[in-house]
């Protein structure tokens, strides 16, 4: 097995991927942990590793940023067991917990796609990027119109302006 990949937090609060040779978000962090890719945050100043504090940043991140996964009193009820007797056993327990929730999703998607022939998750992703592509041709022809619109109207009203009036007499002639 090869080595984690190393961040370093600097002093400054940044974090420099040393494998990309550039600094990164708690969002290039939150990408890693989705793609699998091992790696260790350490503190420059310290020599630490301060990788479950920055995860934990990602997940406050995450949890302010949209829909949250956990409630307030799910969190509550993490915090009290801090410091107790029943600390390992809880921690234990979620990580388990979590592992066999995951376990059987996969499971569960193994057995559609077996059963349809495509992973679920993966339909569902494909008829929403159709349907967003489909809104998103809409919505360009109808700002496409209303462009059209506002540049012809001003061309309409000189050619009107400079068109002869018909005012109901016969030519001049």
């Amino acid at each position: 097995m090869s080595e984690p990949r190393v961040i370093k937090k600097y002093p400054n609060r940044r974090l420099y991927d040393t494998v990309e040779s550039r600094y990164i978000t708690l969002g290039d962090i939150r990408r890693l942990v989705v793609e699998r890719i091992d790696f260790v945050v350490i503190d420059k100043k310290t020599q630490a590793d301060i990788t479950r504090s920055i995860l934990l940043q990602v997940i406050a991140e995450q949890e302010h940023a949209g829909e949250p996964v956990m409630s307030r009193d799910f969190l509550s009820q993490v915090i009290r067991t801090y410091g107790g007797q029943m600390q390992n056993i809880v921690g234990s327990y979620l990580e388990q917990s979590l592992k066999l929730f995951n376990s059987q999703q996969r499971e569960m998607r193994e057995r559609v796609r077996s059963v349809v022939g495509v992973d679920p998750i993966d339909a569902v992703a494909q008829v929403a990027q159709k349907n967003y592509q489909r809104w998103r041709a809409v919505q360009d022809d109808i700002f496409r119109t209303l462009l059209g619109a506002t540049a012809r109207a001003p061309r309409e009203r000189e050619e009107d302006e400079k068109a002869p009036r018909d005012t109901g007499a016969p030519p001049h002639g």
